[in-house]
Formats: C-alpha cells, structure tokens, sequence
C-alpha cells in the first residue's frame, strides 16, 4: 500500500460513493444482461454500425452488450466517472475487447469532446441526468451519421425486489420506500421518468419505435439478485431515511443487516421487477 497525503474527508466520501455505485451498476448489468442483449438485438439498424457511441457508460452494461451484438463496431464510452471507465476498461482487457473500445471521460452539460461521426447512439438510464436534456439531444443529432439511430433506454425507477405486500411484518414496505424516493429525485432529477418521444422529435429525429419491457426475474434464477436488492435498498436507505417513519426505517434496517435473520440476502423469494422502455430515433 502507498501512502500519500491524506485526502479530504468529502473526496474519500466521494470515492466511497462512485464504488458503491459502480458496484450496483455492474449488478444491473449482470442480472439485467438478457433484457439488454434482447433491446440491442431488435433495434431498428439498416446495416450493422462500425462505430457506436454509449453516453453516460457507466461500467459498461450496454458497452459489451453492442460489442457482443455488432463483432465489426468499435465502441467510444463516455462518461464523467473516471472510477466507471477504469472499471470498463479492465473489464475490456479482461475480455480481450480493448481494441474495440475507446473511453472518454467528459460532462456532458459542459463542452462536449470529438466523438466522431458513429451510426448509433446509444444512451441507457443517461438522459434524465442530463441538466438539459434538449441540448444533448441537439448535439446527439448533430453527432450522428445521417440515417443514424439513437437509442434511449430508461428504467421505471429502480427495481421492485420483495414479494407484494411484503416483508411479513411490514407490509408495504417497499411500496413505502420508492414513494419516498420518487419523492426525492422529483426534486433532484426532473426528467426522471420522462417521455422522450417528443424531446426527440423535437430536437429533428424521426422515432421509429417505441416499446415498454416489462422485467420479471424469479430470483432462483439468478444468485446476484439479493446483492442486486441488498446494495440498492442500502444505496436507497441514505436518499429516504428522513422520510421513512420509525417503525419502516427498523423493517429496513433489519433487512439490511447482512447477517441478520431478516436479512434480504436470506430470501428465497425475491423477484427483479421492473419497466424498460426504449425509443428507437432516427437521424434523417
């Protein structure tokens, strides 16, 4: 271990935070990996992309699914998170893809870098962080090939986990915890939830197709489903603990507790469920 000078306290919060972050992104990718191959699989190409841009990357999860989709692309992943693309680049090289794979790291509410002229564009729960959205989207338009397509994927909030009504001694719970936090990003995220096909049309695309996945994951069927809900309602707890009554912050806590006998990483009855919605534009 090096040692250096020591960091300020916020710039160790922040490190803290983006890893827990990245930590949820890569489990969204892992277990949502079916329902994103099957979104890349049906857009609506003329001709498979040679050059592809992802906005607001992440980790990767839509990356690597347009890699694995379209083998003659090449990728450039933007992102403001220096944490996320370092983690997609070794992912890449791990992968034996990082020639396929440029990473720029840029906000995109400020001066946005050369990204070149690619067919796609592909933008996934990026959009409603955009402060504003109607100038991304210009420049998406002024970016793409003419004929090119943007595909924007927005989830309908974080996923639901614990069964309706549940857990058993604070029904509602749940349905308690998401209110709170819709609430929240209401405030702080207002284009959250968005419908983005007029947002489109407006900026000079053409949307050619708009569908709504529904998202119902047994969790037998994937064993990174109770990391998935433990590390989202843990990331959650800090956004809706001063909203939440006495009695439902305990019943979260006690979920939260990974060793505990309530723990929601001892279910056996967790489901991922969820909305995709994807709109397919395209650039005259």
């Amino acid at each position: 271990m090096t040692h250096a000078s020591p960091r300020p306290a916020h710039d160790h919060q922040h490190e803290t935070d983006s890893a827990g972050q990245a930590e949820i992104l890569d489990l969204d990718a892992e277990v949502l990996a079916e329902h994103t191959a099957s979104i890349t699989a049906s857009l609506p190409l003329k001709s498979g992309p040679l050059h592809i841009v992802d906005l607001g990357c992440g980790t990767g999860a839509g990356t690597f699914a347009l890699l694995a989709r379209f083998p003659e692309a090449e990728v450039t992943a933007v992102d403001s998170s220096a944490d996320h693309l370092r983690r997609l680049r070794e992912k890449a090289e791990a992968s034996g893809v990082d020639d396929r794979v440029r990473t720029v790291q840029a906000d995109l509410d400020a001066a946005w870098p050369d990204l070149g002229t690619p067919e796609l564009v592909w933008a996934s729960a990026s959009m409603h962080h955009m402060a504003d959205p109607a100038r991304t989207l210009r420049k998406v338009h002024e970016l793409l090939a003419p004929g090119g397509l943007f595909a924007v994927v927005e989830l309908a909030g974080f996923p639901r986990f614990l069964p309706e009504g549940g857990p058993e001694e604070r029904p509602g719970l749940e349905q308690r915890i998401h209110a709170a936090s819709d609430h929240h990003h209401a405030e702080h995220m207002p284009h959250r939830g968005a419908d983005w096909g007029p947002r489109l049309t407006d900026a000079g695309f053409t949307v050619e197709e708009t569908r709504t996945i529904t998202v119902h994951l047994d969790g037998s069927h994937h064993e990174a489903i109770g990391r998935y809900a433990f590390r989202g309602l843990q990331r959650m707890r800090g956004t809706v603990a001063q909203a939440l009554p006495a009695e439902d912050l305990t019943a979260l806590d006690r979920l939260l507790a990974a060793d505990g006998p309530h723990s929601i990483l001892r279910r056996a009855d967790l489901v991922v469920r969820t909305e995709r919605t994807v709109w397919a534009a395209r650039r005259a």
